[in-house]
């Protein structure tokens, strides 16, 4: 039957609802009550959805197998897609897998004018979301893109809750142009361990401009201060040890490792 037909030609197409109206330019809604057998779609929309799957308006409506124009029947493989947009002359590409993992395709792109939105274990579009997510705005596990939400997250603003590397950057280990997060590296670094140009710390700041309780720079403000004399601006005339043992005087349970990447620089 027609809506029987109808729906497993999208689904074998990798279209959902909202994908196969918008390329009709109908409601969602719409496209369900057609699948459903509720109603058939009107005459224009009829050879609309035929040029979509590539087969006649007669074998879609008729009991069988659809075919295309030369009376094969229509098999589709993962796909790729090149649709106008709405009379404005405008494309949109989107590609779609097969293979699937929990309900999510292994590969989902879909970039275009307008939200394009890509959800798959590879997302690739305007709006991307997935383990690895790459788009404009991107969210997932690895994000990248314009504005990046993940546990690591690299873009113009990114925000980790592991890492985060971008022009504006907050995560636990931040680095950008504004760093955020509590070890921060960038030209403004705010966290609670904080190397840069400016750097504001909670505990220890390492910078030209350092403000913390212990402050390393050419400028220094704490309760504990170093400051750098030497004319190569290369923190070489601080004792990295001395540094060390004022960590962890002020802060004992400080970590070896932190130690070590604070210090690495200092003479």
């Amino acid at each position: 039957m027609f809506h029987e037909k109808l729906q497993r030609l999208r689904k074998e197409k990798g279209l959902s609802q909202e994908m196969f109206a918008e390329m009709l330019g109908v409601s969602r809604q719409a496209v369900s009550k057609w699948e459903s057998g509720q109603v058939y779609p009107e005459t224009d929309k009829l050879i609309a959805i035929s040029d979509i799957f590539g087969v006649t308006v007669d074998s879609l409506l008729k009991d069988g197998e659809a075919q295309d124009n030369d009376g094969n029947t229509v098999v589709y493989v993962p796909y790729w897609t090149t649709r106008d947009w709405t009379t404005r002359g405008r494309r949109t590409y989107e590609y779609k897998s097969e293979r699937t993992i929990n309900g999510l395709p292994l590969v989902h792109i879909n970039i275009g004018f307008g939200a394009k939105k890509a959800k798959g274990i590879i997302a690739i579009g305007n709006i991307a979301q997935g383990v690895l997510s790459i788009g404009l705005l991107s969210m997932g596990l690895i994000s990248i893109g314009l504005l990046s939400l993940g546990v690591i997250s690299i873009g113009l603003l990114a925000v980790g809750l592991l890492i985060a590397i971008g022009s504006m950057s907050v995560g636990a280990f931040s680095i950008g142009a504004v760093a955020i997060g509590v070890f921060t590296l960038g030209a403004v670094s705010i966290g609670v361990y904080s190397i840069g140009a400016l750097a504001v710390a909670s505990r220890v700041a390492v910078g030209d401009h350092a403000y913390a309780p212990i402050a390393i720079g050419r400028v220094a403000e704490g309760a504990r201060t170093f400051i750098d004399t030497s004319s190569a601006r290369g923190f070489s005339a601080i004792d990295g040890e001395e540094v060390r043992q004022a960590i962890l005087a002020e802060f004992p349970n400080t970590r070896d490792w932190i130690l070590r990447w604070i210090t690495r620089s200092l003479g």
